[in-house]
């Protein structure tokens, strides 16, 4: 019997099977301070722990790490942040997603994972069945006040394809409105738009006091309470559905878009974004692996394909279903009109 052309190798069982050190490294280091503490200049361990007040021997095997992990270079002696690291995880960037950390690593995220079999062989999620789809979950105040900067680009992505009339007054209803920012991006295009958020009372107080910051205090009300249940209004000309869908089953989401369709207006638009995977369900991987995310965390949520969203705006009445990816971001939006 001949030799495999590539003989076995164990690393891939061993990078992931230990891929928990990576996310501990990576929260300590912004914990720390680490990536602030450069200022701009290559620096050696004992220079970054005197700034992080740490000893040396720790900063020293978390630098070395994390130049191991492709976050840091090292030359000689001394570290610095890549060109990407500098953007997102130094605190005096704009870019600055550190504070992500807090729910993307949060008990109700992370510690759902700990039970997958179970929730794979029983069909539910780990501990409840309606996992982070429960009502007033407390992750989405986490959520809506670290996950903002990150849903930055796609919001000015998604709010770039629709056009408002700035001749006549206009309504956009922003769903599950979290941080806001993608309602908000699109209600700044026109001084006319009046912007409605709808989302529990906890989190819509976060959505609020970001309106206000970005000059939409006269221009902003709310809808609490549960998206499928609530009265949404009418005669909206555009209504966002970002990040949201996913939660739940086909049929559930289906007959959710019909009613986000009599609440529009005739030829108003809604505009869904999400992690949008190929017909083949394993790329691109950032989107296709979303699945995993939403098996481990809801009861029945998947990410689609366009496709199945092809297929549900269609069976809610709506027309002309287009997808548009929102490069250079994991997420595309999918914009029917009514």
């Amino acid at each position: 019997m001949s030799a495999p052309a590539t003989p076995p190798n164990p690393t891939l069982f061993f990078e992931t099977i230990n891929a928990y050190q990576r996310t501990a490294a990576l929260k300590a280091a912004v914990d720390l301070g680490v990536f602030n503490a450069f200022g701009g200049v290559p620096a050696t361990a004992g220079e970054l722990a005197d700034r992080c007040q740490c000893p040396v021997r720790g900063i020293r095997i978390l630098c070395d790490s994390l130049t191991l992990f492709g976050f840091l270079t090292k030359d000689d002696s001394r570290y610095a942040p890549t060109s990407d690291t500098a953007f997102f995880l130094d605190k005096n960037s704009p870019a600055y997603l550190g504070n992500a950390i807090k729910f993307l690593t949060a008990p109700g995220i992370k510690d759902a994972f700990d039970g997958l079999t179970s929730t794979i062989k029983n069909g539910k999620v780990h501990a409840s069945e309606e996992g982070t789809t429960a009502p007033d979950h407390p992750v989405w105040i986490d959520f809506a006040r670290t996950m903002g900067p990150m849903m930055f680009g796609p919001a000015q992505g998604a709010a770039a394809l629709v056009e408002l009339d700035t001749s006549r007054d206009t309504k956009v209803l922003d769903i599950s409105a979290s941080h806001g920012t993608f309602g908000i991006a699109l209600a700044q295009k026109s001084p006319r738009s009046h912007l409605v958020a709808l989302d529990w009372e906890a989190v819509l107080a976060v959505t609020e006091e970001n309106a206000k910051a970005a000059g939409l205090g006269d221009r902003f009300s709310k809808i609490v309470g549960n998206a499928f249940t609530v009265d949404l209004g009418s005669n909206y000309d555009v209504v966002l559905v970002p990040n949201f869908l996913h939660h739940f089953n086909i049929a559930d989401c289906t007959g959710f878009l019909k009613k986000v369709k009599a609440a529009l207006r005739p030829g108003g638009k809604v505009v869904i974004v999400e992690f949008v995977p190929n017909d083949d369900r394993i790329s691109p991987p950032s989107s296709a692996s979303f699945s995993l995310v939403m098996l481990g965390t809801t009861p029945e949520g998947d990410a689609y394909t366009f496709a199945e969203y092809q297929k549900m705006l269609g069976e809610a009445g709506f027309k002309d279903a287009a997808l548009h990816p929102l490069a250079p971001t994991a997420q595309s939006a999918v914009i029917g009109v009514a």
